[in-house]
């Protein structure tokens, strides 16, 4: 959701820190998971705006000749690299509504009821953001990703 390791990393301990201070309280709950989840989701959208975006950097590979792999090695390392940039490029509410739904698979309801919203945002936020990926990926499929290449990209990253 953050878009960097160690940025993530940073949050989860931040929400360890502050379920642990109510630990007594979360205790006694029915669902201590989703309370853990309620917060690390504060976390990331609430403190987007209070942290710096890190540039991505592209992680040195072994030549796809060497491997024998045909270039398919760096193909799917270019689309990571792709759609990385473009949940970077969405708000933290829609990237949190695509990652919670798609890639932890949560229905509807729990993701409205982990970003305190109703379903139909959920849906509208997915759709939204949805077809800003579409977009963006179109947009980097046609064009050589070597990086932001206008001023607005390059806010984006930073």
């Amino acid at each position: 959701m953050v878009g960097d390791r160690v940025e993530a990393e940073d949050i989860v301990q931040e929400c360890l820190v502050r379920v642990a201070r109510k630990w007594p309280r979360v205790r006694d709950m029915e669902h201590p998971g989703a309370y853990a989840r309620a917060v690390m989701l504060s976390l990331v959208i609430d403190g987007g705006a209070k942290r710096s975006r890190r540039s991505i950097e592209l992680v040195a590979i072994q030549a796809p000749a060497a491997r024998g792999d045909g270039g398919s090695a760096v193909a799917s390392i270019d689309s990571r690299t792709d759609l990385i940039r473009a949940l970077a490029g969405l708000p933290a509410r829609q990237r949190a509504v695509l990652v919670l739904r798609y890639f932890a698979d949560l229905p509807e309801a729990e993701v409205a009821s982990a970003l305190g919203c109703s379903v139909g945002t959920v849906k509208s936020s997915a759709s939204r953001a949805l077809d800003r990926l579409r977009q963006a990926l179109d947009t980097s499929t046609t064009t050589p990703a070597l990086g932001p290449t206008t001023d607005t990209d390059r806010k984006a990253m930073s």
